[in-house]
Parts: C-alpha cells; sequence; structure tokens
C-alpha cells in the first residue's frame, strides 16, 4: 500500500524540468505557455512570440527556442502547479532578472492588444510567487502600454 501513496508523492514534473535542459529556460517557457493560455485561447501569435522572447532573452537560437518550447509544452500539458517553475525562477534569479520575466508575461499578455482578465491575474500572481512588488509589476505594465 506503501507503493500508492509513492506514487502521488512522486514529482515527474519537476524531475522532468530539471531533466531537460537549463531549468530557468524551462520554467520561464512553462510559464510563458501558461500565460498564452490564459485566457483559453492559445494563438499562433502567442506561440510565435513565446519563441521570440525566448530567442531575446536568453539569448538563443530560434531552431533551440523552438525546441525549448516545444518540450515546455509538454510540461506544462502535465503540470498541476506553477510553483515548481516559480520557485526554481525565484530561487535562482536576481530581482532584475526576476523583473524581466515579469516583462515577457506583459509583452505576451498584450501582444494581441487586448489584455484578458485571466490574463492579468496570472501576471500577478505569477509575481507575487517570485516576490516582485506590485509597483514593479504596475511600472513595467505601463512602460509597456505607453510604448
Amino acid at each position: 500500500m506503501s507503493d500508492f501513496f509513492k506514487f502521488f508523492k512522486s514529482d515527474s514534473t519537476e524531475a522532468t524540468v530539471e531533466e531537460k535542459g537549463n531549468p530557468v529556460e524551462m520554467a520561464a517557457a512553462v510559464l510563458l505557455i501558461e500565460m498564452a493560455r490564459a485566457d483559453f485561447d492559445q494563438a499562433d501569435l502567442e506561440n510565435q512570440t513565446i519563441i521570440k522572447l525566448l530567442q531575446e532573452y536568453f539569448l538563443i537560437e530560434e531552431e533551440d527556442a523552438e525546441k525549448l518550447f516545444q518540450e515546455a509544452e509538454e510540461i506544462a500539458d502535465n503540470s498541476v502547479s506553477l510553483h515548481e517553475f516559480t520557485r526554481t525562477l525565484h530561487e535562482t534569479l536576481s530581482s532584475e532578472a526576476k523583473n524581466e520575466i515579469i516583462e515577457m508575461l506583459w509583452r505576451l499578455a498584450l501582444i494581441d492588444d487586448s489584455l484578458d482578465r485571466y490574463e492579468d491575474y496570472l501576471v500577478r500572481k505569477i509575481a507575487d510567487l517570485l516576490y516582485v512588488s506590485n509597483s514593479n509589476v504596475l511600472r513595467i505594465k505601463h512602460e509597456l502600454t505607453s510604448n
């Protein structure tokens, strides 16, 4: 009977994240995919934007960004919580780098010129889990929307 409970206690998604390359890149990619899915409509424009954001922020080639995107989608499909991804980022990144993650999320959320309430909520939730202040979240959003 104890094997039954071990199955449910296993953290297979987290192990998968760490097995697949850079855990920071993977965690960020999964969070971006979750953002694209937040409004229940993951459009091609959002997918293309995720790949471009991954290239830009992590300085990787398009082919590597596409592979990262595909692997992150698989992980996102099987994940049940944001905590394992935000924990990886929180424990690894500086405050400035966390702000860049929030900027990536806002850029993706605003790509279709329509901010869905679920997208807004998700950015704030992730920021909270990364210990990014609400004032920074709003400042980043304002900088992106005023350009």
